[in-house]
């Protein structure tokens, strides 16, 4: 996945992750750049899209352009789509990006479980509806979907959290089967805490304490790096791959070292 002369649409980029894939990016000489976010990151979205567009920390002028967008509405996301399409003519690389954190366990209410679901689920199932039919009738086209380490793996706080990721990554490996031969390309990201607004309240998060906070422009170097290697998984922190495989080794072994894990952190000793 060549990013120079691509036509992409990040959404959650007003902040964070996306911020800084949409800085990145830009130094590649894209054909154009289309940001989406919530209505309430106006402000972000428009200094970002301005400071893109005449030309991002040496890199050359993109046009950048953007878009209010709640991700876990469909009308909200296929709008999004057909107004790319409508300013470039094509949407080459869909970055389904935006998400939150709402912890959560089985005593967390329905609708606190169904705006994660909606938010890092349904969100790429309707940015799929909306892109994929385009992509394959051109031949080509490229998906990145973030999830999370916590897809791979899990997150000790947070239920909500764990499983929507996990369905996440799911979604994406149905994706790349199904469309794969459609010159469909599929990665997910899948990284543990990044220095970004919506961890930065949950630096004591298991994650970072054992491997600390990665900075965002690092990330976005190794987006860069998996979508050009085209990587299924793109995974910024390296030693998730080990903590995968592990689990998948033994998982009853797996399983009793993430309970005793979670007890030291309840204690205050992890």
């Amino acid at each position: 996945m060549q990013l120079t002369d691509s036509v992409i649409v990040i959404t959650g980029a007003a902040s964070g992750i996306g911020r800084a894939m949409a800085l990145r990016f830009a130094q590649e000489r894209p054909a154009g750049l289309v940001l989406a976010d919530l209505s309430g990151t106006r402000e972000a979205l428009d200094s970002l899209a301005g400071r893109i567009s005449a030309g991002a920390d040496g890199a050359p002028p993109v046009p950048c352009t953007w878009q209010a967008c709640d991700v876990g509405r469909e009308d909200e996301v296929r709008s999004l789509a057909v107004a790319a399409e409508k300013a470039h003519g094509r949407i080459d690389l869909f970055c389904s990006n935006a998400g939150i954190i709402r912890d959560g366990d089985e005593h967390t209410t329905d609708d606190v479980w169904q705006l994660n679901w909606q938010v890092h689920v349904m969100a790429h199932v309707y940015a799929a509806r909306a892109v994929v039919p385009g992509m394959v009738a051109r031949g080509r086209g490229y998906l990145l979907n973030t999830a999370s380490a916590a897809g791979l793996v899990t997150s000790l706080p947070s239920a909500t959290y764990a499983v929507t990721k996990h369905a996440a990554i799911a979604f994406a490996e149905y994706l790349a089967i199904r469309h794969g031969d459609e010159g469909i390309g599929v990665s997910v990201l899948c990284p543990q805490a990044v220095d970004t607004p919506m961890v930065q309240g949950r630096s004591g998060s298991s994650a970072a304490k054992v491997d600390g906070l990665m900075p965002a422009e690092a990330l976005a170097e190794s987006v860069v790096q998996g979508l050009a290697a085209e990587s299924f998984l793109i995974l910024p922190h390296p030693e998730v791959i080990e903590y995968f495989r592990r689990k998948a080794s033994d998982y009853d072994r797996w399983l009793g070292g993430m309970r005793r894990f979670a007890g030291r952190l309840r204690s205050g000793q992890g």
